[in-house]
């Protein structure tokens, strides 16, 4: 029997997708996986939308239940000192590493578990030094081109945010959808049901005053 395929994009950027990243080997025990990165900042900016860190109540209520979810599940992680940051760097070195799953799961670890991010320039050196790439082909036109086509082709398939997990056009958003995406990987009836199909036929009702 063929495998699921999940297509899963993700931002270093977001503690929610590094927190979903550590999951990734249960999704991988049901289906294969390609890791695509994106850049956040570009999803919002299509879909008008503010990231969590935008809006300053939701920005201290992100950490407070990104460490929650850390401590309820013995999750290492330690925060950057400033946050957002530029993703741009580790986005492209992804890409230039083919998004390999040890690559991948490292970088996540270095930003999300020793809270380095680009802008320390000594650590990142090391980073580029430890996964043998020369800081040089981080500018390669190729290389920003691939990232940007991987956004796009992201924003055509309806993703709006990271992380988010693609299965046969359903989209999966968030690392607090992950059970639910584990549920139509192993073919629970529910997501051929008319509660979960019928979601698309909702039409929509009252709207905002610009």
């Amino acid at each position: 029997m063929k495998r699921p395929a999940v297509r899963w994009y993700f931002d270093f950027v977001s503690p929610y997708a590094y927190l979903q990243s550590l999951r990734l080997s249960e999704i991988e025990a049901v289906a294969d996986v390609e890791r695509v990165p994106v850049l956040f900042a570009g999803l919002l900016s299509h879909w008008g939308t503010k990231g969590p860190a935008e809006i300053a109540p939701k920005r201290t209520f992100t950490f407070q239940h990104i460490s929650w979810i850390a401590h309820a599940r013995g999750v290492q992680m330690k925060m950057p000192t400033t946050f957002p940051f530029n993703p741009l760097s580790l986005l492209r070195l992804a890409i230039v590493k083919s998004s390999e799953p040890a690559v991948v799961a490292r970088i996540y670890e270095w930003v999300w578990q020793e809270g380095h991010t680009p802008d320390d320039v000594p650590a990142f050196n090391a980073l580029l030094a430890e996964l043998g790439v020369d800081r040089a082909i981080l500018e390669d036109a190729a290389v920003k081109a691939s990232l940007r086509a991987n956004t796009e082709a992201a924003i055509a398939v309806g993703v709006f945010g990271v992380p988010s997990a693609i299965v046969d056009g359903d989209l999966f958003w968030g690392q607090d959808s992950t059970e639910m995406l584990l549920g139509r990987l192993r073919g629970d009836p529910f997501f051929d049901s008319e509660p979960y199909r019928g979601a698309r036929r909702i039409a929509l009702g009252a709207k905002r005053r610009q």
